[in-house]
């Protein structure tokens, strides 16, 4: 008789007046805390994904009106423009996918790819504009081998400047020289292309990387004279090409050639003023829709944000870009180690600087050298560069341990 009548000691099912708990959705899991979702930098993501597509818009505006008067495609640049998009996202997924230290090993790997592409330009290159810089590829698509050089320069010098990988470590003048060699060979061969607006990119990340990986401050004193001596060198050899001279002295004394060479920045400067706070709408750009400003989709598309969408639009890009800065140095705050640090803090120089100096030539405060503005202007290879470079931040923040 043992037992009988007893209650059971297991559970019985929910009482009542209860629910029984449901199962979290694969999404939900996802987002709970220690999930794979929150690992990543998903405002970083949009605001990435916002400034493309705002880019393509624009892309698309700045070339619709000519298309369609020369009896073309209206929507070629756009297509291409969304593809590329598109590709590139796919790139900073899963470059961001990676872990970063696993890249790491494969920096040699990549370093030499960058030095190859480089060299292949130089052969087998098409000149455009004065500079061989574009590698032709079937459909009539092509490379820009000097856009995946500023990958190269980031990954080759955080790898060079974080060997002794110490919390209180810094990089010794050794490990200084060697980053400044191995970035020698890729800034020489833009340089030859010639594409002057890159070279100074290249240049200045590689200084941004060696202040911040911890150097001394007479190590830095030491390098900004020596930059200054090659300025002043270049300057008197004569090694610079004669457009290029002639946008430096353009922007120096605007005024002198306002026909000829100061042309492309007086008109710049209108199309932008004529904006006004509101802008005269899409695709009603007068300067920019009629062919008054010279590359517009390409290296002077904040003209077309400055003419089209106004100062309103204008500071929406300035702000999303200087998001996009902020969200990689925050990247750079949180990394486990030196070699992660780095690399986001190379991109977020990256990305200041060529948004600062593309920005600056369009408004007269810097000179004209071709740079593109980040995830705005037209082009592949400099799309997926920028896209690239934004998985490996994001990589460096997916991998910090207070997300393992």
């Amino acid at each position: 008789m043992s037992g009988v009548g007893l209650p059971s000691r297991g559970w019985g099912g929910p009482r009542l007046g209860t629910f029984a708990p449901r199962r979290r959705s694969p999404v939900a899991r996802s987002f709970a805390r220690g999930g794979a979702a929150r690992s990543w930098d998903w405002l970083l993501i949009a605001v990435t994904c916002g400034l493309t597509a705002l880019g393509t818009v624009l892309v698309w505006a700045a070339t619709e009106p000519s298309l369609r008067a020369e009896g073309l495609d209206p929507h070629a640049y756009l297509k291409k423009a969304a593809l590329w998009a598109v590709l590139g996202l796919i790139l900073m997924f899963a470059t961001a996918s990676l872990d970063y230290r696993r890249i790491r090993r494969w920096t040699p790997v990549l370093y030499g790819l960058s030095l190859l592409l480089l060299l292949a330009v130089l052969a087998v290159g098409q000149s455009v504009n004065g500079a061989k810089a574009w590698i032709a590829l079937p459909g009539g698509f092509q490379v820009e081998p000097s856009e995946f050089a500023k990958l190269g320069l980031i990954l080759s010098a955080a790898w060079l400047l974080s060997r002794r990988n110490l919390p209180t470590g810094r990089p010794t003048i050794r490990d200084v020289l060697l980053a400044v060699l191995a970035a020698a060979p890729l800034i020489a061969l833009v340089e030859k292309e010639p594409a002057l607006g890159v070279t100074l990119v290249l240049v200045f990340t590689l200084a941004g990387l060696i202040v911040v990986s911890g150097v001394r401050i007479w190590w830095v004193l030491g390098g900004l004279a020596g930059i200054a001596a090659a300025i002043y060198a270049v300057g008197q050899l004569h090694l610079l090409k004669g457009y290029q001279l002639t946008r430096l002295t353009s922007f120096l004394h605007p005024a002198q050639d306002l026909a000829g060479s100061g042309y492309n920045g007086l008109q710049a400067k209108i199309a932008i003023g004529s904006g006004g706070l509101q802008g005269q709408g899409l695709f009603h750009g007068t300067f920019t829709g009629g062919n008054f400003v010279p590359s517009v989709q390409t290296d002077f598309i904040f003209t077309v944000a400055g003419e089209e969408l106004g100062f309103i639009g204008c500071a929406v890009i300035v702000a999303m870009l200087a998001f996009i800065v902020f969200r990689a140095i925050r990247a750079a705050q949180l990394a486990d180690d030196m070699f992660g640090m780095l690399v986001a803090s190379g991109v977020a120089v990256w990305f200041a600087f060529q948004s600062f100096v593309n920005i600056g030539m369009t408004i007269g405060i810097m000179p004209i050298t071709g740079l593109p503005l980040p995830f705005v202007s037209y082009g592949g290879s400099a799309v997926f560069a920028d896209m690239i470079a934004i998985g490996l931040v994001q990589s460096v923040r997916r991998h910090h341990t207070l997300f393992s």
